[in-house]
């Protein structure tokens, strides 16, 4: 079962007679439900006034705002196995598992300890709380405790210590301590999250629940994004392909692509793609540093993001004075980073940190070769070439620097132009490399048994 809040109004979800109240900040708040069933899997959306209306802002408001809504989805999500019948029956909390994801549901397992499992309720039920990006953490005055409704003493789950601003409440750092289980989206990420550079301030608590904690890689939609059936490339010219006709299929598209974007058609100048936001965690800056470098070698880069408004600006600008080598898509559009990622050559992913990343996930299963700063699961992910035994699914560089991005893809480019041999090896690598979600299914199914069987 998925639960989330009710933001839009979604198509398929029908309103169940069942309505609870629960207390934020001292008043009463109704909830009630929606539910859908698609592709086997039950949908619970939670329909309260504090959800409604930003979809297209779901962040917005002030920090106390953002954690009221938190506190009332956290609270009812706890108790939907209870209260809401999904083809009839409601789940009961014999054998159930919570995953919560990120700060903003980490309130979960604190609640699901402090009303619950403390009070003899729920006791076979456990919570795994998932770590997308460590830097988002929930953070605000200790006074902030007053919203979370729990009793005085679980202060001191919440309390943590910050050298530049004292104590303070952490979401965060509770979740962390009250979940049966900790996962983290790479093994890669799992490490980094133990050093203080990577930890963000939690890096002792991590330490500390080291046993807890499991590094799993993100799997992909295979429907979605698959160059054989990708629906992106029905149109204007581009095609699907496969292994079978990887080499005349991606040309295809590649034509269609900088046909579509007024680049001179070169079947053999590499195409180099990025696709992400445009700040300083995606090392855009690194690729802008490269750029009088990448001008001499003959190649052709595309830039697809928004975010700093001074990037999108440099974005304008390089597209501006290079406008036969450099396309710079300010904005995001789903059908443009299909048709990169299908079009490009490789893909450029310099990010600073990067806890799973899926775009060099994509690349590989479209024949797209990755270009990536060797840090969280870009390491896990992308095996460095290695020429003598013909092994590796794209180039890595070990730290944040142009000059390294430049030598990682001076080889890169090398191998493109002289050793084609080698060149549709590693990309017959990442097409043939399991990245579905069966493999990261399996070992998330470990977690929970693991979970299960602690008391």
């Amino acid at each position: 079962m998925v639960v989330a809040p009710r933001y839009g109004n979604y198509a398929e979800a029908q309103q169940i007679g069942e309505r609870k109240r629960y207390k934020v900040d001292g008043q009463d708040h109704e909830v009630s439900y929606f539910q859908a069933y698609i592709d086997g899997v039950d949908f619970v959306f939670i329909d309260s006034p504090m959800f409604r209306h930003i979809e297209n802002n779901i962040y917005g408001g002030n920090r106390v705002d953002i954690l009221k809504r938190m506190v009332l989805f956290c609270k009812a999500a706890v108790e939907v196995p209870w209260h809401v019948p999904c083809g009839g029956i409601c789940y009961g909390d014999g054998n159930l598992v919570f995953i919560a994801n990120d700060w903003h549901t980490a309130l979960l397992p604190v609640y699901l300890k402090a009303y619950y499992r403390d009070n003899g309720l729920m006791s076979f039920t456990r919570s795994i709380l998932v770590i997308h990006n460590i830097a988002h953490q929930g953070r605000g005055p200790v006074d902030d405790f007053s919203f979370v409704d729990l009793p005085p003493h679980y202060i001191d789950l919440f309390k943590l210590y910050d050298p530049l601003g004292g104590d303070h409440f952490n979401i965060f750092a509770a979740g962390l301590k009250t979940a049966d289980r900790v996962v983290t989206v790479s093994h890669g990420y799992a490490w980094e999250l133990k050093t203080s550079e990577g930890g963000w301030g939690l890096h002792n608590i991590i330490n500390e629940m080291d046993w807890k904690l499991r590094g799993i890689v993100n799997g992909i939609d295979t429907k979605e994004w698959s160059p054989q059936y990708d629906v992106h490339l029905k149109s204007d010219g581009y095609t699907n392909y496969s292994l079978e006709n990887l080499q005349t299929g991606k040309a295809q598209c590649k034509e269609a692509f900088q046909r579509e974007l007024g680049l001179p058609v070169h079947p053999n100048v590499p195409l180099l793609g990025f696709i992400g936001r445009l700040d300083h965690q995606k090392g855009v800056d690194l690729i802008a540093e490269a750029v009088p470098w990448l001008m001499g070698q003959d190649v052709q880069l595309v830039m697809l993001g928004t975010g700093r408004q001074d990037l999108e600006q440099m974005l304008r600008q390089f597209e501006g004075q290079h406008r036969d080598k450099i396309r710079g898509w300010v904005g995001f559009s789903v059908k443009m980073a299909h048709r990169i990622t299908a079009a490009s050559d490789i893909l450029l992913m310099p990010s600073r940190f990067e806890p799973c990343g899926l775009n060099q996930l994509y690349a590989m299963s479209y024949g797209t070769i990755p270009v990536v700063h060797a840090v969280g699961g870009l390491r896990d992910t992308v095996e460095p070439f290695d020429p003598f035994n013909n092994t590796g699914l794209g180039w890595t560089f070990d730290s944040a620097e142009a000059n390294k991005l430049i030598n990682a893809l001076g080889y890169c480019l090398m191998t493109y132009r002289q050793y084609k041999e080698s060149w549709e090896g590693i990309q017959r690598r990442g097409m043939t490399k399991d990245l579905s979600w069966d493999n990261a299914a399996r070992n998330y199914e470990e977690v929970l048994v693991a979970a299960k069987y602690q008391w």
